[in-house]
C-alpha cells in the first residue's frame, strides 16, 4: 500500500501539535498530500448573549488560525488541504477521511485508561474502529507511559 494521502487529525491540544509534526514529517519523506481535518462540537459552551452561529462562527476562525500555524511547518511550497467541520469529531474525521479519499489517518491520544476513558471517551479509539484506512495513533513523550508514539493500523 503507497501512503499517497495523509489526513492530520487537530485540535488546540497540544497533543494535536505532536501528531501534526509527525504528520507532516511522515507525507514529506513520502512525498504524500496532507489534509487537516477540525471539528467543532456545536453547543459546548452557550455565552451570555452570543447566538450559536457566532459561537460557531469563532471556532471556525480559530480552527482555520489553528490550521495555518501549523501548515507553517510543511516544507516549502508543499500544498495542503483544511477540512472544519461541525460535529461529533470521531465522524467528522472518519467522514472527511472517506470523502478525501485518504491512505491514512493520524491522530492525538492521551493514552486514558480505566474510568477516564470510560468517562470522557476516546476520539482516536472511535476513528480506529470507524476508519476504512490505516491509523496512526500518537501520544506524546511528555504525556505518554512509554517512549516515542504508540502506533496502530486499522486495516480495511
Amino acid at each position: 500500500m503507497r501512503f499517497r494521502r495523509i489526513l492530520i487529525a487537530v485540535d488546540c491540544e497540544p497533543l494535536s501539535a505532536h501528531a501534526a509534526e509527525l504528520g507532516i514529517e511522515l507525507a514529506s519523506s513520502l512525498g504524500a498530500e496532507v489534509a487537516f481535518v477540525h471539528a467543532i462540537t456545536p453547543g459546548l459552551e452557550q455565552a451570555p448573549g452570543v447566538t450559536p452561529h457566532e459561537l460557531i462562527a469563532e471556532a471556525e476562525w480559530e480552527a482555520r488560525q489553528l490550521v495555518a500555524g501549523l501548515s507553517q511547518h510543511l516544507p516549502h511550497g508543499q500544498q495542503h488541504f483544511e477540512f472544519i467541520h461541525t460535529g461529533k469529531p470521531a465522524v467528522e474525521i472518519v467522514r472527511t477521511a472517506k470523502e478525501w479519499a485518504a491512505d491514512m489517518i493520524i491522530i492525538g491520544s492521551h493514552g486514558r485508561h480505566g474510568i477516564g476513558r470510560a468517562l470522557l471517551g476516546s476520539v482516536a479509539e472511535e476513528v480506529m474502529r470507524h476508519a476504512t484506512c490505516p491509523v496512526l495513533v500518537t501520544r506524546s513523550q511528555a504525556i505518554g507511559n512509554g517512549p516515542g508514539p504508540a502506533a496502530s493500523s486499522k486495516k480495511p
